[in-house]
């Protein structure tokens, strides 16, 4: 007779009783050992390994012991999985078809104890989905509670958990000043608001050799330590938790805790911030916005200024290297502007026309309802993409790096996820890389960017010219 190898795998939510000396993890690993003892005389026997993970959600893959199984099931080294319950292995029903796609291609079969059935028939596979999909409603019944939980708590001015900003201490369920911080906080305001750059704060701290103060969090990850850089600024000095409140999905409530910064200097500090920040015009008579200005930056990590020049009534845009334009280097670029956001816009659109791997760069639970939706919503927004809608596409864009053979488009996958009206996992990545392959070609004083292909992007119309 055949020996058939038979895994055991357990899992639990929550950490709550796994210290005892006899929890639910025992207690899925004896019922599944009886059920495979009960199926000896076809063969059935339990492998000795254990695979446990106690604490882990079933929402995610990312967990060791399965990690362990899955190794083995690709080695060829395990016939059946064996589970209590079918939610015990996963909740996503994304997560379950790639399992499912993994045992298949191993011929490994999978079965629940407490459900009869297996993954070998077509009757067990229905079956499976089915339950799976309720296992996936309760679990997001379960988080629209819990955001709805944080959102109240939030609204009371609660601080609900997470990397307090510099500063600040948590204190139960609000923040408590750090003094040497919170005196740091305020020089940045004050310097900022002297000399009105970013950048110059920067410089001045690198200077001075200020640093960001190291601290611990509650978790024990150390953190800080290094030069403060511009994005830490920008954060810091757009950060409304400073004047004592909460913010919330673009909602703004009274905080517990004190106010590090005043609100007539954090005002002064927004009103400063959206004068200088580059290429947004207000006037009505602005012919073309610059859709990538103070976004683009170079390989070096210089920033790109926007700029144009005339030749009769046409008007030419183009992404300078900032030394380049001030005088005060040789070196830099001088890209023309429609070229290289033509290119970016129509990579970004190539990125939304895959909506299974959206999802899975965004880290959301693809589920049937998102499956019948999400390919509209991704066309929808490919086709503001591709009208060069720069409210849009400045929303999603956090920055462009424009090397010599490639083009990086850095994504705010929050403010993607925003706009397809899609909840993510609270460990998602912030952001994802779309790079597009281009090579810099010079033409006169410019380069012009050339596809892989031979290529050259094709430009949205010029509207200068559209009005002649």
């Amino acid at each position: 007779m055949k020996q058939v190898r038979c895994a055991i795998y357990t899992r639990k939510s929550s950490d709550e009783g796994l210290e005892q000396s006899f929890n639910s993890l025992d207690a899925q690993r004896e019922a599944c050992a009886a059920y495979i003892l009960s199926q000896a005389s076809e063969g059935w026997s339990a492998l000795p390994e254990i695979y446990d993970d106690g604490g882990l959600s079933g929402g995610t893959l990312e967990r060791p012991a399965l990690k362990r199984l899955l190794a083995e099931v690709a080695g060829g080294r395990v016939d059946i999985i064996v589970v209590y319950k079918v939610d015990r292995l996963t909740r996503s029903l994304f997560d379950f078809a790639k399992l499912v796609e993994t045992f298949d291609a191993a011929g490994t079969s999978f079965v629940s104890v407490t459900q009869s059935f297996n993954t070998t028939t077509s009757m067990g596979r229905l079956t499976l989905n089915m339950l799976l999909s309720f296992a996936q409603f309760e679990r997001e019944v379960t988080a629209e509670r819990i955001r709805d939980k944080i959102a109240a708590s939030k609204a009371r001015g609660m601080w609900m958990g997470g990397t307090p900003p510099l500063g600040y201490a948590p204190n139960e369920r609000s923040l408590a000043i750090v003094e040497d911080h919170a005196a740091l906080v305020r020089h940045l305001f004050d310097r900022y608001l002297a000399l009105g750059s970013v950048r110059q704060v920067e410089e001045e701290l690198a200077r001075g050799g200020v640093s960001v103060p190291a601290r611990t969090l509650t978790s024990g990850k150390p953190i800080g330590g290094g030069a403060f850089t511009r994005g830490q600024l920008y954060q810091i000095l757009r950060n409304v938790t400073y004047t004592g409140r909460i913010g919330h999905k673009g909602a703004i409530y009274p905080g517990l805790h004190p106010a590090i910064i005043d609100e007539d200097t954090f005002s002064a500090t927004q009103a400063l911030l959206a004068d200088h920040r580059q290429g947004h015009r207000s006037r009505a008579t602005a012919a073309e916005a610059s859709l990538l200005a103070g976004l683009a930056y170079d390989s070096g990590g210089e920033p790109f200024i926007a700029t144009h020049a005339c030749k009769g009534k046409v008007r030419h845009r183009y992404y300078v290297s900032r030394a380049l334009h001030h005088g005060t280097s040789g070196e830099g670029l001088r890209i023309p502007a429609r070229e290289l956001e033509s290119l970016v816009t129509s990579r970004l659109a190539d990125f939304l026309a895959d909506p299974l791997a959206l999802a899975t760069a965004m880290a959301v639970d693809v589920t049937p309802h998102l499956l019948s939706t999400l390919p509209a919503r991704c066309k929808a927004l490919s086709g503001l993409l591709g009208g060069r809608r720069p409210a849009f596409a400045t929303m999603i864009i956090s920055r462009v790096e424009v090397a010599e053979a490639r083009i990086a488009v850095t994504c705010d996958l929050d403010a993607l996820a925003a706009e397809l009206g899609i909840e993510r996992t609270p460990d998602a990545p912030a952001s994802s890389v779309v790079a597009c392959a281009a090579r810099l070609t010079r033409s006169g004083r410019a380069l012009r960017l050339v596809q892989d292909n031979g290529a050259l992007p094709q430009a949205a119309p010029d509207r200068s010219l559209v009005r002649l």
